[in-house]
């Protein structure tokens, strides 16, 4: 089972290093329209086929996100990335709503897949 960490919990980690991976578990269209500052897309159903490609170190911190609290995209994710071997996954529950709501910045976008592993 995943742990989940809450808004406050996530910005005190991206405040110290290493900082977590971010990775965003939604379908394309929602990561372009708008995703937390330096995320990686994963979508939740394709975690198996691109994990090594998006996160090449099984052992960084990563934390996954998706759309609000009622979202389960993020926790698919985080069990999947979890059962191929990746040692620190966490759950930021609140997602992108939570973010947002407490006028915290949010990019919009797409980068190449190689540029989001860099």
């Amino acid at each position: 089972m995943s742990k989940t960490i809450d808004r406050l919990q996530l910005q005190a980690r991206l405040a110290t290093l290493p900082r977590p991976i971010l990775v965003e578990a939604l379908p394309a269209k929602y990561f372009a329209d708008g995703h937390l500052p330096g995320a990686r897309h994963l979508p939740h159903d394709e975690v198996r086929a691109r994990a090594a490609t998006v996160l090449p170190d099984q052992h960084a911190p990563v934390v996954v996100y998706c759309a609000s609290a009622t979202c389960q995209n993020s926790h698919i994710a985080a069990r999947v990335l979890e059962q191929i071997g990746y040692t620190d996954v966490a759950v930021y529950a609140g997602g992108k709503k939570d973010w947002s709501e407490a006028g915290l910045p949010i990019e919009s976008g797409t980068r190449p897949i190689e540029q989001q592993a860099a």
